[in-house]
């Protein structure tokens, strides 16, 4: 099963950091993903979807500025146990970092913000009704407070 191209079970894995950092499969059911820093590295991945992150940036997230003593090694082994648990092709390497291959989409806090502004263009455009609904499935996406599983949710990328 790979990142956003889907699996036998037609479609993507869907990535949840609206409250506990989650990976969801088509059918719904959740990707066992083990420790916090697991859930950590997820979840600053899943805030740039698709988007290179520089190793040294997820070192300072997922360590919270206490880095391990050879802190690439213990990145790289981070993410190969990130790609044990997604699938190898869910986390790329990219440009002297890493980055998660799903769509902007496959992530809850990116497909609450597209939907919030339709929402709000919706009620500019004087459809009310049409707004409701849209900012109903917005709100419908939170599950407890944003990034709960990042350990300084002050850091650079919340």
């Amino acid at each position: 099963m790979t990142g956003s191209e889907g699996s036998r079970d037609n479609g993507p894995v869907r990535y949840r950091i609206l409250g506990t950092t989650q990976a969801l499969r088509p059918d719904g059911t959740a990707v066992p993903l083990g420790g916090a820093r697991l859930r950590a590295l997820l979840s600053v991945l899943a805030l740039r979807a698709g988007r290179a992150v520089p190793a040294g940036l997820l070192v300072e997230e997922v360590w919270n500025g206490d880095p391990p003593a050879d802190a690439p090694g213990a990145l790289q082994a981070l993410v190969g146990r990130l790609r044990r648990a997604l699938g190898a092709e869910a986390v790329a390497s990219a440009d002297g970092g890493y980055r998660l291959t799903a769509a902007p989409d496959d992530v809850d806090l990116h497909r609450f913000d597209r939907l919030a502004g339709e929402g709000t263009r919706a009620l500019a455009d004087g459809d009310p009704e049409k707004a409701a609904v849209v900012l109903d499935d917005a709100l419908a996406l939170w599950h407890g407070p944003v990034l709960a599983d990042l350990p300084d949710r002050t850091a650079e990328a919340a």
